[in-house]
């Protein structure tokens, strides 16, 4: 185990648990089967179903982030993390298996750094195509609240242009 990448994960999230080692593992995963790196663009993208802390290892490791465009969030609420490399089109999903028996937190997070990744994560094809780069949009000014949106995230509503926030729920049951 590299200790200074693991306090570099613990420095930028706030403290050591189990989350945090679950994405340290992760990416342990990724660069033991698919060789995934630090990404200073949009070279590797990493999809995560869950907003857990394993999140900000997965961050400082492979440099994937909401605002490069490359650390896309699907809310499943799994502790799954599918990994594309641009450059090959490689791509893999890697879902923590359940764990067995009682242990504290502080052994939890012990027994997870101290565990072969594979013992730990069943890796599975990616269940969908590499993710488009990420893209400029054109802002739009809200016509009821006056702030700026990009405009693939305005909506039509009684002929004006309004922001996900002002524009009324429509739900019709399902």
């Amino acid at each position: 185990m590299d200790k200074e990448l693991w306090n570099r994960c613990v420095e930028f999230h706030g403290h050591q648990c189990p989350g945090l080692a679950i994405g340290y593992k992760v990416c342990e995963a990724a660069r033991v089967t698919m060789g995934v790196t630090f990404s200073y663009d949009e070279e590797i993208v990493c999809v995560t179903e869950n907003d857990a802390c394993g999140v900000d290892a997965v961050q400082v490791i492979t440099g994937c982030s909401m605002g490069k465009g490359n650390l896309l969030y699907k809310g499943t609420g799994k502790q799954a993390f599918t990994f594309f490399k641009r450059k090959t089109g490689e791509s893999a999903r890697f879902v923590l298996k359940p764990f067995t028996g009682d242990m504290e937190r502080n052994e939890r997070m012990e027994y997870i750094l101290a565990s072969d990744p594979m013992d730990i994560f069943e890796k599975k094809d990616a269940a969908y195509t590499l993710p488009e780069r990420a893209r400029l949009f054109t802002n739009i000014i809200c016509e009821k609240c006056g702030e700026s949106a990009p405009e693939h995230k305005i909506r039509f509503n009684e002929g004006k242009k309004l922001c996900l926030d002002c524009f009324p729920d429509y739900s019709r049951g399902w």
